[in-house]
C-alpha cells in the first residue's frame, strides 16, 4: 500500500485503520493483536485513536498490546484526539458533554495518552472538535510546546471548518498537517460547500472519518444507489463498501479514509480499493445516485 505524503518527513498508509468501534467485553486481546497483525501485513501502518473511545478505554487496551510487543510501536503510526468531555463515572466532574482546549486540559490529556498507549510520543495530535470557546492563541502556544517538547510529532484538527481552520493556523508557526472530517455517500457536503477544496488548495491531504457513513449508505432503501454498486460490482467483482473507498480515492485530494471494521476479512477485502480506478462516468454514476438527482 503506497504512503500518503503530508508532510516530506511524514506520511500516512493510504488506509489508516481506526479502533473507535473496539470493546475489550467482546474482543480479547488475541483479537485486536490479530487485527493489528492484518493491517500491518497489508500496509496500514496508520491507527486512528481518541481519549474518549470506548468510554475511555480503548488507547490502553492498545497500549497493552504494544507492551507485550514494543518492536511494534516502530512499525506503526499513532493518531490521536483529544478535547472532547464525556459524560461518564471516569469524569465525575463533568455535568455536561462539552469541549475543553484549555492549556491544563490538552497538556494532560497528552500525558494519560502517552501512558495509555505506552509509548513516549504521538506521532499525530488531532483536535477532536472545535469549541466555539476555543482560545486560538492559548491552544497554538500549547501544541507549540507540545511539538517542542517531543512528545507530540504533529498536529491537525477534526471536523474543523475551513475558516475555523485558518484561524488557529494563522496563531501557529507549525503547520497543521490534516482535517479528519466526515464523507460520504450521506454526507456529501464536504465536496460542496469548500471544505474540501480549501485543503486541497493548500495541499492537506484530508482524513476522512465514517466513510461508509457506520453502514447507513447500504441501506435497502437507497435503490439508485445499490443499483450501481450491483452494477459496479460486478465488473470490479468487489463489494459496495470497497467501492465507496474507491470512489473517495478517486479525488485529486488524495482523501485518506480511515476504516473502522472489527473484521479481519473487511481489512483484507478493503485494500482492494487501492488498486481500483473508477472510470469518470462511474464517479459520477455513484455520485449521482447518492444526491438522489443528476449534475446541474
Amino acid at each position: 500500500m503506497k504512503q500518503i505524503e503530508l508532510l516530506p518527513t511524514f506520511s500516512l498508509s493510504q488506509l489508516v485503520y481506526g479502533v473507535w468501534r473496539w470493546d475489550e467485553k467482546t474482543q480479547s486481546e488475541k483479537d485486536i493483536s490479530t487485527l493489528i497483525d492484518t493491517c500491518l501485513s497489508l500496509g496500514i501502518d496508520s491507527f486512528d485513536h481518541a481519549d474518549i473511545y470506548n468510554n475511555y478505554a480503548n488507547e490502553a487496551f492498545f497500549g497493552r498490546l504494544l507492551k507485550e510487543n514494543p518492536s511494534k510501536r516502530h512499525q506503526i503510526k499513532i493518531i490521536t484526539k483529544c478535547g472532547i468531555q464525556l459524560l461518564c463515572q471516569k469524569k465525575p466532574l463533568t455535568k455536561v458533554k462539552h469541549y475543553d482546549y484549555s492549556k491544563d486540559h490538552i497538556t494532560s490529556s497528552v500525558e494519560q495518552s502517552l501512558t495509555n498507549l505506552n509509548t513516549d510520543y504521538i506521532d499525530l495530535l488531532l483536535l477532536h472538535r472545535p469549541s466555539p470557546l476555543l482560545n486560538a492563541d492559548v491552544v497554538a502556544q500549547t501544541l507549540s510546546s507540545l511539538v517542542l517538547s517531543g512528545k507530540v510529532k504533529h498536529i491537525g484538527v477534526s471536523n474543523f471548518t475551513p475558516a475555523q481552520f485558518q484561524l488557529l493556523q494563522s496563531r501557529l508557526d507549525i503547520p497543521l498537517i490534516t482535517n479528519q472530517i466526515e464523507l460520504n455517500f450521506n454526507q456529501l457536503q464536504p465536496l460542496i460547500d469548500g471544505s474540501i477544496d480549501f485543503l486541497y488548495e493548500r495541499k492537506i491531504k484530508p482524513m476522512i472519518w465514517s466513510p461508509l457513513g457506520g453502514g447507513s449508505i447500504f441501506e435497502h432503501g437507497k435503490v439508485a444507489l445499490n443499483k450501481q454498486f450491483e452494477l459496479l460490482g460486478a465488473k470490479y467483482q468487489v463489494g459496495a463498501d470497497v467501492l465507496s473507498l474507491a470512489w473517495l480515492l478517486k479525488h485529486p485530494a488524495q482523501l485518506i479514509p480511515v476504516i473502522g471494521t472489527v473484521k479481519t476479512e473487511r481489512i483484507i477485502s478493503a485494500v482492494k480499493a487501492c488498486s481500483i480506478d473508477l472510470e469518470l462516468q462511474e464517479w459520477f454514476q455513484l455520485y449521482e445516485a447518492a444526491m438522489g438527482n443528476e449534475v446541474p
